[in-house]
């Protein structure tokens, strides 16, 4: 992904691990300005290799309804 959008970013908003679960949050800007926030789940095996993988995108939007901002 990135050679094929070397312009976007990924800022790391939170990431928690427990045993051999992860998840990440991040708030991510694409080279046309769309600004997404995702939410990634990853399980890993005993030699460290992700088995299963999660994901919940979203545009964010110019305005929320309750006023608060998504990232």
């Amino acid at each position: 992904m990135n050679r094929d959008y070397p312009n976007k970013s990924i800022e790391f908003v939170r990431t928690i691990a427990e045993g051999n679960l992860v998840a990440l949050h991040t708030h991510q800007t694409w080279p046309d300005n769309e600004n997404y926030v995702t939410m990634d789940f990853f399980r890993f095996d005993n030699n460290g290799k992700i088995v299963e993988h999660w994901d919940s995108v979203q545009e964010v939007p110019s305005e929320t309804k309750n006023g608060n901002p998504m990232h």
